[in-house]
């Protein structure tokens, strides 16, 4: 059996967060240099396109909700931290926001449920953060915010139809202002609770 030849992304960012927050006590700014930097280096170290990049952003989202949640911060916090730190990181290394907008909500919502977080506040969280990383670097709030609630959407399916019923809950109508359009059908793969 071959050794691995690093830790995994996931347990990489995880343990950068938890020193991160450990040592200055911020979760956001923890959480958005970590998984944007994280990122950056990453995809120019892999030259990572297209789905690569989704399995990039899920692993460092992932890693950066385990964190977080281990040292007992916001989970909520992180969710919106998370999605700055993607849309900074994907426009440095010119990657296209709007599916590494939804793989990260997705993302968020999943690991949100793997450390039995708030599914909804990380939702919500997540689409606030989308908005946020738009507005900051230009882009279309409206569309950011569609990306992030249909990408949370199919993350809770993952879940259960109760995650998806509470996720629809919350990242449907106005968000900081911004009218989110959800894109159904979600239906959950695992079936009723």
């Amino acid at each position: 059996m071959a050794e691995p030849k690093s830790k995994s992304t996931v347990e990489s960012v995880k343990d950068a967060i938890v020193g991160s927050i450990r040592g200055t006590g911020e979760i956001a700014s923890a959480v958005v240099d970590t998984v944007s930097g994280t990122l950056v280096q990453a995809i120019k170290g892999t030259g990572a396109v297209g789905t690569a990049i989704t399995g990039i952003v899920s692993d460092v989202l992932r890693g950066a909700i385990q964190g977080t949640a281990q040292v007992g911060g916001d989970v909520g916090a992180a969710a919106k931290a998370a999605l700055l730190g993607v849309l900074r990181g994907t426009q440095e290394v010119g990657v296209g926001a709007t599916e590494a907008i939804s793989a990260s909500a997705s993302a968020v919502v999943k690991a949100t449920a793997e450390v039995g977080g708030d599914v909804a506040k990380a939702a919500r969280s997540a689409v606030e953060g989308a908005i946020a990383g738009a507005k900051e670097l230009g882009l279309n709030a409206e569309a950011a915010a569609t990306a992030a609630a249909t990408g949370a959407l199919k993350g809770a399916g993952e879940i259960s139809t109760t995650a998806v019923n509470q996720v629809r809950d919350v990242v449907t109508g106005t968000i900081s202002g911004v009218k989110v359009v959800v894109k159904e059908p979600f239906k959950s793969k695992k079936g009723p609770d």
